[in-house]
């Protein structure tokens, strides 16, 4: 990389702006045949003769369609206990009176049958169907079973505390308002987006699938370290080329995530309204390429820095695409001679000036948020050391523009030779196109392994209601329809961008049936072989066998979430588990009567001991 031009102030950074040329690199040389062996779950369709010109070559494919009806393939790693205990477990979640108490219905039995007991219970429904086991061992048999039938892992340590609402919100508002903030509210012109809210404390309300973290000091922090730590060795020694996926918020005090995103969305708003001056406004983000003269004379006029200051900013430099800051560079995040706040600075549109977010950060604070950084740069040298790819979980929205920039810088380092660090992209949100291209385009750019896992998003409820209370735009999408749109607009993008240059990776993670086979239609369009590995298939354990298993069994890499803790302390997810499959259930009988339809047919062919062979 070129060495950055430091600002004419005490923060080191610079303006970038967004994107240049939207031509991709062109792949060399013409596609291999491919060559997929036809079995009962795979058709194999010969296809026309298509004329590559990217690659002036004619390529010869072979068109696949996965047949999501076989049961016999879609269950052949279930026995029949198996297959009666999801069809019990899913009927279970479409009683809305056990799913609204599932919690004190669970706590009554803990009580009436002793721990015990209640654990054994508990293994034979729903810890059974959604949870691997208690351990690093005990979650191993699983995973080698599920590898022997194409499935892989994504290893996640699902152990949360079992906090009231108070304790909960109490937390929250300790880890996330500063001194300063606590000293003089109101003095530092936050916005309330980014600021602590206590009736919207307890960040577990109104969320489906994902873990929550709340902060208690810098100790429990190192110790979620050691156990994503001990999450990346398990996945290294279960399988290869394993997932193990973390989330920032365990990793250090969410103050700084609170206060890095507002920094970051103010410079792109800064940005934005350099491209209105340019007749800009309203284009998608890489639309808006800024004339470098105009920029430079609206950024004198607005008296962010002399001329000469700001020609030296943009001098031997390619021009930026994100519209934010530029960080230095990760190494330099990281090491303890770079304060941090000092990158904590926004621009004063009025007054021409860059000012502090904050009047002041103590020592402690600084050393908090040195601290994060650091833990996420110990978790990418031990994926890189494993040979485990890293999944960065989306949180809040309020999180998730640091979340995302602090992605990027470990892309940008680990990255280089393969693809190691993968950020998450959900799909409910109206800038998520927006920021998938503006960051597919940087990778370009700068030469390393894009990595993106797509889902729809798990936070909608808790996000359209604190936007709706507090008062800022809501960034959720409309309704489910507009999300898909989002969904498959950005992952035709990135796929377009694998089909043009290999050195972009996408997981879709989904349930959803048809999002599936529109990325099989746009693969075989594409002529992208499933060995080459750079589209991923994702869904959660005990959820949609009909869709992984025959995915891993025709050759794609498919990867199941794996949960796995105590019992007692699982607890929490597995409530959520059950909020969530009410939905689903509800919403779709399909997966149910699949389940009936291969008991059936095993009862019907005598296979009533069915034991899977691998």
């Amino acid at each position: 990389r070129q060495s950055r031009r430091s600002l004419p102030y005490k923060h080191c950074g610079r303006f970038r702006s967004t994107v240049a040329s939207k031509q991709r690199k062109e792949v060399e040389g013409g596609k291999e045949e491919q060559q997929l062996v036809e079995c009962t779950v795979v058709k194999a369709v010969q296809a026309d003769l298509i004329s590559q010109t990217k690659n002036n070559t004619d390529a010869q494919t072979r068109k696949i369609a996965i047949d999501f009806d076989n049961t016999h393939e879609a269950y052949k790693s279930k026995d029949n206990i198996e297959l009666l205990r999801s069809l019990l477990v899913f009927k279970l979640c479409t009683f809305d009176f056990l799913v609204d108490k599932n919690k004190e219905l669970m706590d009554l039995s803990k009580k009436v049958f002793g721990k015990r007991l209640f654990e054994r219970l508990m293994k034979m429904t729903f810890y059974g169907q959604f949870v691997a086991g208690e351990d690093h061992n005990s979650i191993k048999p699983l995973i080698h079973k599920n590898q022997a039938f194409g499935v892989g892992s994504v290893l996640d340590y699902s152990v949360e505390e079992d906090l009231t609402q108070e304790e909960a919100e109490k937390k929250e508002m300790d880890s996330c308002v500063s001194e300063a903030e606590k000293e003089s509210p109101g003095v530092d012109h936050r916005e309330k987006k980014y600021k602590a809210h206590r009736q919207f404390g307890d960040r577990r309300g109104g969320v489906v699938s994902a873990r929550t973290y709340f902060y208690a000091d810098e100790a429990k922090c190192d110790a979620q370290m050691e156990t994503f730590l001990n999450c990346i060795k398990a996945s290294g020694g279960a399988s290869v080329d394993g997932f193990s996926a973390v989330k920032m918020t365990a990793l250090g005090r969410p103050q700084f995530l609170l206060q890095f995103s507002e920094v970051l969305v103010k410079w792109r708003r800064f940005f934005n309204l350099l491209a209105a001056q340019q007749g800009k406004s309203g284009m998608d983000a890489l639309e808006q390429k800024l004339e470098l003269e105009q920029l430079k004379e609206s950024l004198t006029k607005l008296g962010v820095g002399n001329k000469d200051d700001i020609e030296n900013w943009f001098t031997g430099e390619k021009l930026g695409s994100s519209g934010t800051i530029d960080l230095l560079d990760w190494n330099s995040l990281i090491n303890d001679r770079t304060k941090i706040s000092n990158l904590l600075v926004i621009p004063n549109v009025e007054n021409g000036q860059l000012e502090p977010l904050l009047r002041k950060f103590t020592v402690e604070e600084e050393k908090q948020m040195k601290r994060m950084l650091q833990r996420v740069d110990v978790l990418a040298k031990h994926a890189v050391d494993n040979g485990v790819r890293l999944m960065v979980d989306a949180e809040q929205t309020y999180f998730q523009p640091a979340i995302s920039r602090l992605t990027l810088e470990m892309q940008r380092i680990f990255n280089r030779e393969k693809p190691i660090i993968f950020n998450t992209y959900q799909c409910y949100l109206k800038e998520a196109y927006d920021n998938v291209s503006v960051d597919v385009e940087l990778s370009r750019r700068e030469g390393w392994y894009f990595g993106a896992k797509l889902v729809r998003g798990a936070y909608m409820y808790q996000e359209r209601s604190r936007a709706e209370e507090i008062g800022y735009e809501d960034p959720i999408n409309p309704d489910y329809e507009a999300t898909n749109r989002m969904y498959h607009k950005c992952l035709e993008f990135v796929l377009e961008e694998i089909d043009h240059n290999r050195k972009a990776n996408v997981m879709v993670a989904s349930h959803n049936e048809d999002t599936v086979k529109f990325t099989l239609g746009k693969m075989n369009e594409m002529g992208l072989s499933p060995t080459e590995k750079k589209v991923y298939f994702g869904q959660l354990l005990g959820m949609c066998d009909q869709i992984s298993f025959p995915l891993g069994q025709a050759g794609f890499p498919v990867y199941k979430y794996v949960p796995y803790g105590p019992v007692n302390e699982v607890i929490p997810y597995l409530s959520r588990r059950a909020l969530e499959n009410r939905g689903f259930m509800k919403g779709s009988q399909r997966e149910r009567s699949l389940l009936w339809k291969e008991l059936k047919r095993r009862l019907l062919n005598g296979q009533i001991l069915y034991k899977p062979v691998y």
